[in-house]
């Protein structure tokens, strides 16, 4: 869009914004009216197709740079955010990565378990501290404020060949509830999404394997996955549609959470 943007509109920063799921994410948004800020490690071809996306959808987009595992990063790609859109009412907390290897689990390393925590729990919980600090010192806008921490369904069903991802999963789950309950009196809700398989390039190296496993009816609602599958659910939480609900966890993978004997 070529107007500059205006606190006439909600707005969010989404995390691992540039592809896959974040690229779903922000698209859902910018259809539901927000102006988004993506936040990743680099500004490549990628980042352009999912900002002219989102301006395809009349929103405004900003790509902010940063690694969310570093903490000392986490003030200035707030702040950059915040100053260009006039404030923010929403984060996704979407940027996460899985194991080095799918391997036994009693050959986990130290090495990849601290890169999984430092990048999909240590990273959000810090940043989610951060952002908190700023909404409960802002008076409201209007819109709804919210914070989505995208979670996996790995959160409840272990995967021996990835310990590693599923430890953080489960955390981000502790933490949507931490935070709602300490949130809840300033008016902002906390959710949780926990997606099933969903086709990204990180599920791409394992394709085949998914393939075999959807072949021999792996859940009820029998197909992959897509971003946008994510992106409209929280793009629902984000507007306030469930206005009486906090720290819930919210499936969406067809299914795969109920289990079948």
């Amino acid at each position: 869009m070529s107007d500059m943007p205006n606190r006439n509109r909600p707005t969010a920063l989404v995390t691992g914004g540039r592809r896959g799921i974040g690229r779903g994410v922000a698209w859902a948004l910018a259809s539901a009216g927000f102006d988004v800020a993506i936040a990743d490690l680099t500004e490549d071809t990628a980042v352009r197709e999912t900002l002219d996306g989102i301006e395809v959808r009349k929103s405004h987009g900003l790509f902010v740079p940063c690694d969310v595992g570093d903490l000392d990063a986490h003030e200035a790609m707030i702040a950059r955010a915040w100053d260009y859109f006039g404030g923010l009412d929403c984060l996704v907390n979407n940027a996460g990565v899985t194991s080095d290897v799918r391997g036994d689990l009693l050959e986990l390393t130290p090495k990849s378990y601290d890169r999984v925590m430092a990048i999909n729990l240590r990273g959000p919980f810090f940043l989610t501290q951060r952002f908190a600090r700023r909404l409960v010192d802002t008076a409201p806008q209007g819109f709804a404020r919210t914070i989505i921490n995208i979670a996996s369904i790995n959160a409840v069903l272990p995967a021996t060949e990835r310990g590693d991802y599923c430890l953080s999963k489960t955390g981000v789950s502790m933490m949507t509830r931490l935070f709602a309950l300490r949130l809840a009196a300033h008016g902002i809700a906390v959710h949780e999404i926990r997606p099933g398989v969903i086709r990204t390039d990180m599920t791409a190296p394992v394709a085949e394997r998914y393939e075999a496993r959807l072949a021999a009816g792996m859940s009820p609602i029998n197909r992959w996955g897509e971003p946008a599958d994510i992106g409209r659910a929280v793009a629902a939480l984000a507007t306030g549609a469930f206005a009486f609900s906090t720290g819930d966890a919210y499936h969406v993978d067809g299914g795969l959470h109920m289990g079948r004997q």
